[in-house]
């Protein structure tokens, strides 16, 4: 495991984050957003572990900008934005929610008052579990509910969702943090009114290879060298292929991938009642004696 490679991604990626959080974004439309952040993180020296997410108002999580998307950011809204740098493939996952509408003030607080309280108790050996009942306790003490079927994951070169989950309420079982391994930590928060679940939405604009097995066709199977070689395994946009393929054609393409199932397409995720959610989140490797936050600055 290289360490070093996960702690630069860390400092790139909460550099860009803490970036995110003191700009004004009203009135910029949700391709510029996008656009700028994955512009800063190549700027610093990383690559982009997965397209901006940037998840307005119930959707959230998993909304990237469309090729010249016209979604603008009104001062209503409740953005997630949530960002992913990686060296080598070794990857720094943070996201924060920007918000200029004070009713939703307590909302983001505490998300990141749960995402602080997680990090304040993990150490190696620690459970998952334990996580979740304080992300869980500490967002029901401030009056609002956890998302149950939202969590943190393990991390591993090129991989996001590494297979281990890092619940966001209490539950039975789970497993025990292993020392040097890498997590991301991700509260996700709704109102009283809210569900506290997300369901799956109509649009899908995340991306990733399933299989690197060509189909026979020329262009479609070119298409699959290029998302190996720009990409690994970790997930794209339709904006990073346009660039190579007009967008029409790049549509067609996808659809024939994702048909024979060489691509997989991530639906968007909304909250079931329709509430506003807010997120936050780091990256961690727990040591011995504490933990080494990636995504703090």
């Amino acid at each position: 495991m290289q360490i070093g490679d996960y702690v630069r991604a860390g400092k790139i990626a909460a550099e860009v984050r803490e970036m995110v959080r003191a700009k004004d974004w009203v009135g910029k439309t949700v391709y510029d957003i996008c656009e700028e952040v994955e512009r800063e993180i190549k700027k610093r020296g990383a690559n982009c572990a997965f397209p901006v997410n940037t998840s307005i108002n119930e959707i959230a999580a998993h909304y990237t900008a469309e090729p010249n998307d016209p979604i603008t950011i009104k001062d209503t809204d409740l953005v997630k934005i949530d960002l992913g740098a990686q060296i080598n493939g070794y990857i720094a996952d943070t996201a924060v929610t920007v918000c200029y509408d004070a009713q939703y003030d307590a909302l983001v607080q505490s998300a990141e008052e749960a995402l602080g309280n997680a990090m304040s108790m993990i150490k190696a050996g620690v459970k998952a579990s334990d996580i979740g009942r304080t992300i869980e306790t500490t967002i029901k003490q401030m009056g609002f509910k956890p998302i149950a079927n939202l969590s943190g994951h393990s991390l591993e070169q090129y991989t996001i969702h590494a297979g281990k989950s890092i619940p966001n309420i209490w539950s039975i079982g789970g497993f025990s943090l292993s020392e040097n391994s890498a997590y991301a930590c991700e509260p996700f928060v709704t109102t009283e009114q809210g569900g506290g679940f997300v369901r799956n939405g109509q649009i899908k604009n995340i991306f990733a290879l399933n299989s690197r097995k060509k189909i026979k066709n020329e262009e479609a199977d070119r298409l699959l060298d290029f998302i190996w070689e720009n990409f690994n395994m970790l997930p794209f946009a339709l904006r990073w292929i346009t660039k190579e393929w007009e967008e029409k054609k790049a549509r067609e393409l996808l659809e024939i991938l994702i048909k024979k199932k060489a691509i997989q397409a991530y639906p968007i995720l909304i909250e079931v009642n329709e509430q506003r959610v807010a997120q936050a989140e780091h990256t961690f490797i727990p040591v011995e004696e504490g933990v080494t936050v990636t995504t703090r600055i």
